[in-house]
């Protein structure tokens, strides 16, 4: 008797242990989608947008070599397969192609040396509150201070799009260009802080300075600075450039004898940032690079690669 009522408590228990978990298996049900609803209702407030870009184009691929051959004078007169190994360039060390890509071209000539380095940069804000533009941006304005230019105030951006907004009645607007410095658009010519370029978009740089000669450093004489281009070429904010863009010219020592000029052009356009920087050393002891030429080649490339991510 004692062993059969042991039985069959055992039954009822065990009869009840399965009931219990099938009540709680039946109350944990719900659509697919539950867990990832409650993990995105824990953040506080609208979740900004996503960058435009998703990925970078490859940046070696993207000069075209008529291009190459014109910003790289030297490389023509290179046997073929030494030029071709030129026109191919080394790509950047990265490992994340997706968010960092490089590539850079160099040729020595009995002249000068020239080099070409791209850097494409996608930027991706980890903050939800925060897009990916608006944090590309802040970016973006770093560059543009380490250059020496006062940033210009970016358009008021909502951080549930990510687009910019209006500035509200009876205010002004954001400015449109430094407030030491002069603005440029495609000409390449300085204009007044805040009026619109006279060359209409797309269109090449204009010589600022007709019949401009290579500059040539008496002996003796100081050697320009990285602060003092020529007059009329100066660092300075671009428009008609994607978002936002600035071009810096830089003069340094290369070597005991020689100068290198380097242009860089920056532009962001969206959540991406651009970077064209074209470099020369003439081989000639007193020689400087011509500003007027470099910055025409590398605001040309910088224009092409802008209208390549428009694509």
């Amino acid at each position: 008797m004692q062993r059969r009522a042991y039985a069959s408590g055992l039954a009822a228990l065990l009869a009840a242990l399965s009931a219990t978990a099938l009540a709680g298996c039946s109350s944990g049900s719900g659509t697919s989608g539950s867990g990832i609803d409650a993990k995105a209702g824990t953040a506080a407030g609208p979740i900004a947008q996503p960058g435009r870009y998703r990925t970078l184009f490859e940046p070696c691929g993207s000069v075209p070599h008529a291009t190459l051959q014109d910003m790289l004078p030297a490389v023509t007169a290179l046997p073929a397969e030494q030029r071709d190994r030129v026109l191919r360039g080394t790509a950047a060390v990265t490992y994340d192609t997706d968010r960092r890509v490089g590539c850079t071209w160099k040729a020595d000539g009995p002249d000068a040396i020239h080099h070409l380095t791209l850097d494409f940069e996608r930027v991706v804000s980890y903050d939800p509150s925060v897009s990916d533009e608006t944090r590309a941006q802040e970016v973006y304005t770093t560059k543009e201070s380490a250059a020496g230019l006062t940033p210009a105030s970016p358009p008021a951006t909502d951080p549930g799009t990510g687009t910019a907004t209006s500035p509200a009645p009876g205010t002004a607007g954001p400015t449109t260009g430094p407030t030491t410095k002069p603005t440029a658009g495609p000409t390449g010519s300085p204009t007044a802080p805040g009026t619109a370029s006279a060359t209409a978009p797309g269109t090449a740089l204009a010589p600022a300075v007709a019949g401009r000669q290579p500059q040539t450093v008496p002996p003796g004489a100081p050697s320009p600075t990285a602060s003092a281009p020529p007059e009329g070429l100066e660092s300075r904010t671009l428009t008609d450039l994607g978002d936002a863009a600035f071009l810096d010219d830089t003069l340094a020592p290369a070597g005991s004898a020689t100068q290198q000029r380097v242009v860089s052009v920056v532009f962001r356009t969206s959540n991406v940032i651009v970077t064209v920087r074209y470099a020369a050393q003439p081989t000639r002891v007193g020689e400087v690079p011509d500003s007027e030429e470099l910055q025409e080649k590398a605001w040309q490339l910088a224009h092409r690669l802008a209208e390549r991510f428009e694509e």
